[in-house]
């Protein structure tokens, strides 16, 4: 298979059009996108640089073995959108050297070309795409035309380098699958969105959004605003709730649709309260609003490119991206599934979309060696229940619905260490009150019943100590992970580190050992439980991975949700589609032997149907 290098060079307006201003499939699928030019390297020969009308380009770039090779572009997303939407060539397979980069060098560092070049030592980008803004291909000179090329080929040169700088960094073959699959999701889009619907959804919200605003009878702009709604609970006689900031460490409003303060706000006596916390919730809360709108504007442009970043959290999980985060749509709520039910599969087609059993907790339990819990999960038991008998101390059957919703938080929460009074947070966000005492004696129990659990934490704090020292030691079950003290980081199954930069040490007003590593935002904390958390979810993350390319191979894969895939199936043979992506999701990956992993799966014609 032969590699090609592109690297596009388009016309942009630094003012009004431009990546910084638009999403990249509404400025790809712009009126005024144009391509001045574009740079390609087959192997290792010379890259050629090439400008002209789009048919002129079509017709050049017809000229390679697309069907026959590996593209390779920093931010492939990019320029394999445009490659697809606006000449039809799709390569056999896409690598992308700036998601390379995340995976190798963690989410933290720079990701630019720039940047990954420096790290490198590979050459120096230059600058002249800012002397570009603002001009049209005719509006170059041939001297700037070709100055231009000679900055869109030194781009493409290194991009080459780099790529197989990183490839000899021993970069997993699997994780080059599953970028060119996640690549694929937004390049070449396959989902169609129903116009029609989304736009009466759009109708409701904002009729529902106005008669807030009615029934509130104040200025939009002053439920917007912090300062503004604290004044106006202060007419009413309330003193608006408060908080530490997170980010300045100073006290700021707790005012947020998931501050508990401003939440119990909304069952306050005075009925002119609550009416303003709704109103508030229904202005500020415009999330709801604008993605609806984006999907309107999609659906107007053509099929739903699906934007996902690939290693985008520090586990390596995927996240949103290109200002469209389909990992959050709403699944609970008066807004529940409308926008997934406007996500459509083409004619013939229908979507599959399987979600992994509590994979998080079975990972937990299977790394720890707390093996009754993993037989548990293996036969199938309903350990909720089993978590519920043990809190309130009576049999199975006499479990209770509110009982056992209490059972699968504490363990779907609780795994990592969270204390008592977090988890008493926790279940009140979720609509169950207990007591300060009540959370305590839970937690108590879920440590006592799962006692290998709680070891797994302290060896988690024991990593911390033996990488920020330079020293090794175990970390859950034999040969799953391996500390790379050198790195301050621990290897994972797909090869691939997780790390935990500059981490260092020191000992709080108890003598007792605190850790911190630098991200790009500052320091994080970091112990013994958020290591478990952090290990857990990678696992989970290098299953799914696994999962999806084995799903891949005879399906097309559209998306993927946390620990859920979806995908493309013939609609005449669903139920043979289904059986083997349910299989896939219920396979488990050699060094994970001994893990019982599980999945739901359903079939619809849009996405919120399955």
């Amino acid at each position: 298979m032969k590699l090609i290098t592109i690297d596009f060079e388009t016309y942009y307006d630094k003012v009004v059009f431009s990546l910084s201003k638009m999403t990249t499939e509404e400025y790809v699928r712009d009126d005024r996108f144009q391509v001045i030019g574009v740079s390609v390297k087959v192997d290792d020969k010379e890259t050629e640089w090439a400008s002209g009308t789009h048919e002129e380009l079509k017709d050049w770039l017809s000229t390679f073995p697309w069907k026959d090779s590996m593209m390779v572009a920093h931010n492939c997303m990019f320029d394999g959108f445009i490659l697809w939407e606006k000449f039809g060539i799709a390569p056999k397979v896409y690598a992308d050297t700036l998601s390379m980069g995340r995976a190798l060098h963690g989410v933290e560092v720079g990701g630019s070309l720039a940047a990954l070049a420096e790290r490198y030592n590979l050459g120096v980008k230059g600058d002249e795409v800012i002397a570009a803004s603002g001009k049209r291909r005719e509006d170059f000179t041939p001297q700037e035309l070709s100055r231009y090329g000679d900055y869109c080929v030194n781009d493409v040169e290194l991009t080459y380098k780099l790529f197989y700088a990183m490839l000899a960094k021993k970069f997993p073959k699997s994780e080059m699958k599953l970028i060119d699959l996640t690549l694929r999701m937004f390049v070449q889009p396959k989902l169609d969105l129903d116009l029609n619907l989304l736009e009466m959804h759009l109708t409701d919200i904002k009729e529902k959004k106005a008669k807030l605003l009615a029934e509130a009878n104040v200025e939009k702009e002053d439920l917007a605003s912090n300062p503004k709604f604290a004044e106006l609970l202060r007419s009413l006689g309330v003193e608006p709730p408060m908080k530490i900031s997170p980010a300045t460490g100073k006290d700021t409003f707790a005012l947020a649709k998931n501050d508990e303060e401003f939440k119990a706000l909304a069952e306050h006596p005075d009925v002119r309260v609550q009416t303003l916390v709704a109103a508030r919730l229904g202005t500020k809360s415009t999330l709801e609003e604008t993605r609806t709108e984006r999907f309107i504007g999609i659906a107007k442009r053509g099929l739903m490119p699906v934007p996902l970043k690939y290693y985008a959290a520090h586990t390596g999980r995927w996240g949103g991206s290109d200002s469209l985060n389909l990992q959050n749509l709403p699944s609970r709520g008066t807004n529940a599934g409308k926008l997934k039910k406007a996500i459509v599969a083409p004619e013939g087609k229908v979507i599959i979309d399987a979600d992994s059993s509590q994979i998080e907790a079975r990972v937990l339990a299977w790394l720890a060696g707390q093996d009754d819990l993993v037989e548990a999960f293996a036969k199938g038991e309903d350990v909720y229940k089993i978590m519920a008998s043990k809190i309130y101390g009576k049999p199975r059957e006499e479990i209770t619905k509110e009982e056992r919703f209490v059972g699968k938080t504490t363990i779907l929460g609780a795994g990592y260490g969270m204390g008592a009074l977090k988890f008493k947070a926790q279940l009140k966000t979720f609509g169950t009150d207990v007591t300060e005492d009540d959370a305590r004696h839970i937690i108590e129990v879920y440590r006592q019943t799962y006692p290998y659990i709680v070891n797994l934490w302290r060896e988690g704090q024991k990593s911390l100590e033996a990488l920020s020292k330079g020293m090794t030691t175990s970390l859950g079950r034999s040969g799953v992970l391996t500390l790379v003290p050198d790195e301050k980081a621990i290897r994972l199954p797909n090869g691939l580190l997780m790390r935990y930069d500059q981490l260092v040490h020191m000992r709080d007003e108890d003598n007792k050992l605190q850790f911190q590593y630098k991200t790009r935002y500052g320091w994080n904390k970091i112990y013994g439980g958020k290591v478990i958390e952090n290990v857990c979810q990678a696992l989970a993350r290098c299953i799914i991975g696994e999962q999806m390319i084995q799903i891949a191979k005879h399906y097309d894969v559209v998306l993927t949700v946390h620990d859920a895939i979806a995908c493309l199936a013939d609609e005449r043979a669903s139920d043979v589609a289904q059986s083997y992506v349910t299989g896939c999701m219920s396979w488990t990956p050699e060094w994970a032997k001994g893990l019982p992993v599980a999945c739901e799966s359903g079939i619809g014609k849009s996405y919120g149907e399955c």
